[in-house]
């Protein structure tokens, strides 16, 4: 069956930095687009990046653009999500999705098909 596995989450104090790993199994990951979101306490879920599924085209939400970066490893059928400068603000559930698609390509507001279960990320000093 479908799974995606995220890893990587933990404390850690405001400018550090973290890296997300998910780990995916069940379906045919490189004709995915892959995305990572995330979910604050008493906040709605919010898309915070994707990577098309050779990792040609990646788009960031605003909120993380320049301090986050998404990449993808097919070989290993696993999405990665490399998060500096953190702030307060992004301690959140992260979780990745997935969406099997035709074009090489991704968008933030597509309805993703696949989820994991989250990893907790924490922002304090």
């Amino acid at each position: 069956q479908v799974q995606l596995v995220e890893s990587g989450g933990g404390l850690v104090q405001p400018g550090g930095s973290l890296r997300l790993s998910c780990a995916a199994s069940g379906f045919t990951f490189d004709k995915s687009a892959l995305a990572w979101f995330r979910q604050a306490p008493g906040k709605e879920r919010e898309a915070i990046s994707c990577i098309s599924k050779t990792g040609g085209t990646t788009n960031y939400a605003d909120s993380v653009k320049g301090r986050f970066t998404i990449s993808r490893d097919n070989a290993k059928n696993t999405v990665y999500l490399q998060m500096n400068t953190l702030k307060p603000e992004d301690t959140a559930v992260y979780y990745c999705a997935a969406a099997p698609v035709g074009r090489d390509t991704c968008l933030l507001s597509w309805a993703y098909a696949y989820w994991g279960q989250g990893t907790q990320v924490t922002v304090s000093s």
